[in-house]
């Protein structure tokens, strides 16, 4: 039978083994920003939505709620398996083409625009977009990491795209893309002062690394479900030819595509939340 005192030795010695485990868990999380990161669901959104307005009696909740996405039709997503495709990184020489797939198969879109040699070099792509009823939003003006950069870089990254956008569109951006999905506090913090709700992502097909048109259908394909927020960049030259087999796949599976406030109406993105 084992002595008190080696089991007291082994003892100490599994715990500091977990305790190391622990250790490199825990600074792995603090180096990837994701140490608090809290994120609120598509459809926590519009269910804290239909309990406000049941709580008011207006019922005006999300039951036989409708929200609106340009000229593209109405949908209600508490009831119908919505899915959202939003375009990171754009405009770009690829971006017409995409517009053009997008309205042929009438499905609306979020692009998270890029400032500098992207919406200063597309600006009629801009308003295309707005004009066809998607959804416009910011993914900061160099695509710098927000979370590497001081509070007035922050702001300066996010109100130039902020600025443009509004004054080719008529319409200042709601939503903003962290580039790398990298957020912390900080970043919160001048998103709700800035009116910025921060949107990630679901579904990714990692097409920076690929273009297999192919491997990205399978990818988007794979990852799918319902509430969805599916992550592309038109930038890429392998991205635009796998958009109307995943549409046309996904439509066969049900799904009813929408732009990121559709998918969380009659809720509401509010500005300092992270959404994914």
């Amino acid at each position: 039978m084992p002595s008190l005192t080696r089991k007291m030795t082994k003892t100490g010695t599994r715990l500091r083994v977990l305790a190391t485990f622990a250790a490199v868990a825990s600074l792995t999380l603090a180096l990837s920003g994701c140490t608090k990161l809290e994120t609120h669901s598509p459809s926590s959104v519009r269910n804290a939505a239909d309990a406000s307005a049941t709580e008011a009696g207006t019922g005006a909740g999300t039951k036989g709620a409708q929200a609106r996405a340009g000229g593209l039709g109405t949908v209600d997503c508490a009831h119908t398996k919505c899915i959202a495709l939003t375009f990171d990184a754009g405009p770009s020489e690829n971006s017409a083409r995409l517009l053009d797939i997008l309205k042929e198969k009438q499905v609306p879109a979020t692009f998270f625009l890029l400032g500098k040699r992207h919406i200063d070099t597309y600006p009629e792509l801009v308003r295309r977009m707005s004009d066809e009823g998607h959804e416009v939003a910011s993914h900061t003006w160099t695509h710098k990491i927000l979370t590497d950069a001081d509070p007035d870089e922050i702001r300066d990254e996010l109100e130039r795209p902020n600025k443009e956008i509004e004054r080719l569109t008529g319409k200042r951006p709601t939503l903003m893309r962290p580039p790398q999905g990298r957020t912390d506090d900080t970043v919160h913090d001048i998103c709700r002062e800035l009116g910025l709700a921060e949107v990630l992502w679901s579904v990714t097909a990692k097409d920076y690394k690929t273009n297999d048109s192919d491997l990205i259908t399978e990818r988007v394909l794979d990852q799918s479900s319902r509430d969805g927020i599916i992550l592309l960049h038109d930038i890429y030259d392998g991205t635009v030819p796998a958009v109307p087999g995943i549409i046309d796949a996904l439509k066969k599976r049900g799904y009813v595509f929408v732009t990121v406030p559709q998918l969380m109406a009659p809720g509401k993105a509010e500005p300092g939340k992270v959404y994914r």
